[in-house]
């Protein structure tokens, strides 16, 4: 990485204060970029999605390592139900994806409801976990009857092919069929998972990130209190592949000691902690033990913590920073918050993160937890930060009722935030698509044919706000 006139600024930046200046290039198609990391992560894109409740998921995490990303459970989800998730996620398809099944007996109504869940837009319908039929999701304005069985509602099931058929040829079946969706099935004739025309596309564009067992991958966080080293244990024995250290002040000595203690078990899986945004920080988490460094303190959508405490760094500058020292100790940095195009994710790359967080962009897809609401403007999902009211009551359910009260007094990100599901893009995939097609273009541009090149080649200017506006469509004139 060097700037355009050989000199970094002597001022922090933001993501939006810099561009990337197009180098010479031999790299002839954006589909020739190897997206890979090399972080221990498995990732084969540059995403990891973030340990938030409103975000972090079993359907998001089966859908996003399936195209090659990471999801880090939340830190609060019971040691129970963290083990259901993980193995849920290990025994998912590598290709076909999780429909929402139901009982030829069940009704309309809960087919509806549950729909959403999947951004494809259809529930299978089951007799003894054999596929007979299709429920479509009903479109607004279309009258149906709720109380209606599925047996008698179900569409015929246009395609339906064994589980191992090549994607190139359920996409080629469903052409000729003129049909959106294929129902896969195992020997026994009964439900494998759905592909979808998509779905056969990106099967041939993207890597699934797996363990070495075949199996897709997942992460967990721990917190800095309590016995960790057990809670680290469980989840590492439940099969998390990676483990997340995560506080909101991650150079203090609450965390050096607990990520010791964690790094001295030996648990046998890369451990990321943080956050953190000076090379200071970086360092005190290396010398503990963490493998990867979380970078980012303020620039998330749900944090306020700038606002309340005037601490934290400009992203930009704290991952070069932090990135730059973690290279030199063979440690990993992750770019953690702050990511709100395509390009962010880009730049993180280009200042030396092998990986980007992301949270609450991810909020507003189908595959998110929570349920699916609308109002006048459309479809949302509500979302809320990691350090707000909400959250901490959700840590603290085991505290006393006094210690719960007098923690609610403080908070340092927004408890409920609408995020709208966008119309063009509402499923994680989508988003994915988003992102991997502008990363892989910026490769492009830079003459890199990997993102370790994109760091190493890449040049960059500082602008004006006048020139980021420059650079933003406008696509109802001006």
């Amino acid at each position: 990485m060097r700037f355009l006139d050989g000199h970094a600024p002597n001022h922090d930046l933001t993501y939006d204060d810099v561009f990337i200046v197009p180098n010479r290039s031999a790299v002839t198609s954006r589909f020739d970029v190897d997206m890979s990391t090399s972080d221990g992560t498995g990732t084969t894109i540059p995403l990891v999605v973030a340990n938030m409740t409103a975000i972090a998921g079993k359907r998001m995490a089966e859908t996003v390592a399936r195209r090659g990303g990471l999801v880090v459970l939340p830190q609060d989800v019971p040691i129970d139900a963290a083990r259901q998730t993980i193995a849920y996620v290990k025994s998912r398809h590598l290709i076909a994806e999780t429909p929402v099944t139901l009982a030829a007996g069940d009704v309309m109504a809960h087919a509806q409801a549950l729909i959403p869940k999947r951004s494809h837009g259809y529930a299978v319908v089951l007799n003894e976990n054999r596929p007979i039929g299709l429920i479509p999701r009903a479109l607004p304005g279309h009258e149906i009857d709720l109380f209606t069985d599925l047996e008698s509602a179900a569409a015929p099931i246009p395609v339906s092919l064994p589980a191992d058929t090549d994607p190139h040829a359920v996409f080629e079946a469903l052409v000729d069929a003129n049909a959106d969706l294929a129902v896969l099935t195992d020997e026994t004739g009964g439900l494998a998972g759905v592909l979808t025309r998509l779905g056969a596309l990106r099967a041939g564009i993207y890597q699934p990130n797996v363990d070495a067992q075949g199996r897709l991958r997942i992460a967990a966080a721990v917190g800095i209190n309590g016995d960790v080293v057990a809670r680290a244990r469980a989840l590492v024995d439940a099969g998390a592949d990676l483990l997340v250290v995560d506080t909101a002040h991650g150079h203090q000595e609450k965390m050096i000691t607990a990520l010791g203690a964690i790094a001295a078990a030996d648990l046998g899986v890369p451990l990321a902690a943080g956050n953190v945004v000076s090379a200071q920080g970086a360092l005190d988490l290396i010398n503990a033990g963490a493998n990867i460094i979380k970078v980012g303190v303020g620039p998330g959508a749900m944090c306020t913590t700038r606002m309340m405490t005037g601490v934290g760094r400009p992203q930009f500058s704290a991952v070069a920073e932090c990135a730059a020292l973690a290279r030199e100790h063979g440690a990993s940095v992750w770019a953690d918050g702050g990511i709100r195009h395509p390009r962010d994710v880009a730049l993180a790359i280009a200042a030396g993160a092998s990986n980007a967080m992301v949270g609450s962009w991810f909020a507003g897809t189908y595959e998110s937890p929570g349920d699916l609401h609308t109002d006048a403007q459309g479809e949302y999902k509500v979302s809320f930060g990691m350090a707000s009211k909400r959250a901490v009551a959700a840590r603290s359910s085991g505290d006393s009722a006094y210690d719960r009260a007098r923690k609610a007094l403080f908070e340092e990100g927004i408890s409920s935030s609408r995020i709208r599901i966008d119309p063009e893009r509402p499923g994680v995939e989508d988003l994915i698509d988003h992102i991997c097609s502008g990363v892989r273009s910026t490769a492009t541009y830079a003459g890199a044919a990997t993102l370790e090149e994109l760091h190493d080649k890449v040049v960059l200017g500082v602008q004006s706000a006048a020139g980021f506006a420059e650079g933003r469509p406008l696509p109802g004139g001006w």
